[in-house]
């Protein structure tokens, strides 16, 4: 572990943030340069950005534009629990106990879910969404006083990974108890970056970096030839950056508790909810990073390492021969840790 110390401050800031660089890894065969183009906007509560070059010459930007918020408001019609009407709402509202018929996005979103869940021993977990709207953090009120052990209680029974089904073909979900209500927020946004790197591709573009809420892939090089410099923030200190980590044709992901929370009496409560227990984190795991092909792995393994702490995250990580970069809270300011799949991809310091 390398020790760093900071003054910490309340301020939250950017899970990720985006850099492009001269650094990093070592040009291809010099190329024409290309013009960088860049879309952004807001989707699913955040913001996102694309940049790529290249692509077919009669493409145009506004086409790619439009095509991505095709996609984007495709994902949040399967996934939103803030919109009513979505497929994910839908089934939340489901009294029954047989086969809900779902789109093919959100039946393979459940099951890669389900799949992190067993990975994880169970911590992470789509059903504790009851549980996230009670601490405040789900669509309804948010609130500033923690809710009573006996309100906990009384939802415990209705989370659990395991009383929930999914199928592929047809596509289609179902649940044991009608209460349950599973949220996607912590693999949703990670989909979204896997579909519109997809898009992008069908579109014969095959340099780009995708971004959605601090969640990453990226593909090819930028225009200046080199490897896209995705950072990763320190946390609690807003425009500060703990590590640059060259990406190529692969995604990245963060989870931390520095986003979304509230304090009571000096106690942060944060926005990740521990499935076993239904109240938050208290570990002093800040900040989780995954590296892997797929964003909505990523996504949702930097969650699951993020609720078992520092060690536990640890040992799973390495477990799976994930690339895992954590940073821990300590008395003095922050620890970093992570597996060898993670220093691998660091260029080396001279």
């Amino acid at each position: 572990m390398v020790k760093r110390s900071y003054r910490w401050s309340r301020s939250g800031t950017l899970a990720l943030a985006l850099v492009v660089t001269l650094s990093g890894c070592s040009p291809q065969m010099a190329t024409k340069n290309r013009e960088m183009q860049v879309i952004q906007g807001q989707t699913m509560g955040t913001l996102f950005a694309v940049k790529y070059s290249g692509g077919p010459v009669s493409l145009s930007q506004d086409h790619v534009q439009a095509g991505i918020h095709q996609v984007l408001d495709r994902v949040n019609r399967q996934m939103s629990t803030y919109m009513p009407d979505s497929g994910l709402s839908r089934f939340n509202r489901y009294p029954k106990d047989d086969w809900f018929p779902v789109s093919p996005g959100l039946a393979f979103v459940m099951a890669e879910s389900i799949r992190v869940s067993r990975l994880s021993g169970g911590a992470f977990d789509i059903t504790v969404g009851p549980l996230v709207n009670l601490w405040g953090f789900g669509p309804g009120k948010r609130r500033d006083t923690p809710p009573t052990a006996e309100e906990i209680r009384e939802l415990l029974p209705l989370t659990g990974y395991q009383k929930i089904g999914v199928r592929l073909s047809p596509p289609a979900v179902k649940k044991e108890l009608p209460g349950i209500y599973c949220d996607l927020s912590a693999i949703a946004k990670g989909y979204g970056v896997d579909q519109v790197a997809e898009y992008l591709e069908s579109k014969k573009i095959f340099a780009y970096l995708v971004e959605i809420g601090g969640e990453v892939r990226a593909r090819g090089k930028n225009p200046d030839n080199r490897c896209w410099q995705v950072g990763i923030a320190v946390p609690d200190r807003e425009g500060e950056i703990e590590r640059i980590v060259p990406l190529e044709n692969s995604s990245m992901a963060t989870s931390g508790d520095y986003h979304n929370y509230f304090e009571k009496d000096g106690i942060r409560y944060s926005h990740t909810i521990d499935p076993q227990t239904g109240r938050p984190i208290t570990h002093g795991l800040a900040s989780v990073t995954v590296v892997h092909p797929s964003c909505t792995f990523a996504d949702a393994m930097a969650t699951a390492i993020n609720v078992l702490g520092p060690e536990q995250g640890l040992a799973l990580a390495k477990r799976e021969n994930l690339a895992v970069f954590l940073i821990i809270r300590d008395k003095t300011g922050f620890t970093e840790s992570m597996t060898p799949g993670f220093a691998a991809l660091l260029p080396q310091r001279r």
